[in-house]
């Protein structure tokens, strides 16, 4: 039986500094960009196109107005999702407020599970859509879209945010 849901937004918050402070043309140090790409939640990005070092250079390269070179596919695509949180910082928070109080607690009767706490955890991705590891639910905060004639109608893959997470926590077993 699931006791607890819990909602990770450890590297969303790392990534709203990063990008509140790059809109305001401040410096963001390597270091910080790097203890992001080493953060636990981030591994599920990794694969042979793109490394903890991907992250670094794409974030560098965003911080000094540049495009990355030589880029492969995911690099690419992180590059350009980055690139679009710049560009419109008020649907970035549109984006970030429902997460921010996302309570799945009225979950936790329904979902037959094997895990008694579940954690969904939202970080910057790049391809894929979510991952499932163990009683984890690692879903892309890219994908998050906000209805442009309703900022309070807040969609992942064209469901309700709340329907789409419980949907995709019945897959944790």
């Amino acid at each position: 039986m699931v006791k607890t849901i819990t909602v990770n937004l450890d590297v969303v918050e790392m990534m709203l500094f990063y990008w509140q402070s790059i809109r305001d043309r401040q410096k963001v140090s390597d270091a910080f960009m790097i203890e992001v790409a080493e953060k636990e939640d981030m591994k599920y990005l990794y694969n042979d196109n793109f490394k903890e070092e991907s992250v670094r250079k794409v974030l560098s390269a965003i911080s000094n107005r540049e495009k990355v070179n030589h880029p492969t596919k995911e690099e690419s695509r992180f590059w350009s999702h980055n690139m679009w949180m710049l560009e419109d910082l008020d649907n970035m928070n549109n984006m970030v407020r429902p997460i921010k109080v996302l309570n799945l607690d009225y979950l936790k009767e329904d979902l037959e599970s094997n895990f008694e706490k579940l954690e969904v955890v939202f970080i910057p991705g790049h391809l894929e859509e979510y991952y499932i590891d163990g009683n984890k639910l690692i879903i892309n905060f890219f994908n998050i879209m906000v209805d442009s004639m309703d900022e309070t109608k807040v969609n992942l893959a064209g469901k309700p945010i709340e329907k789409y997470v419980e949907e995709k926590l019945k897959e944790l077993r």
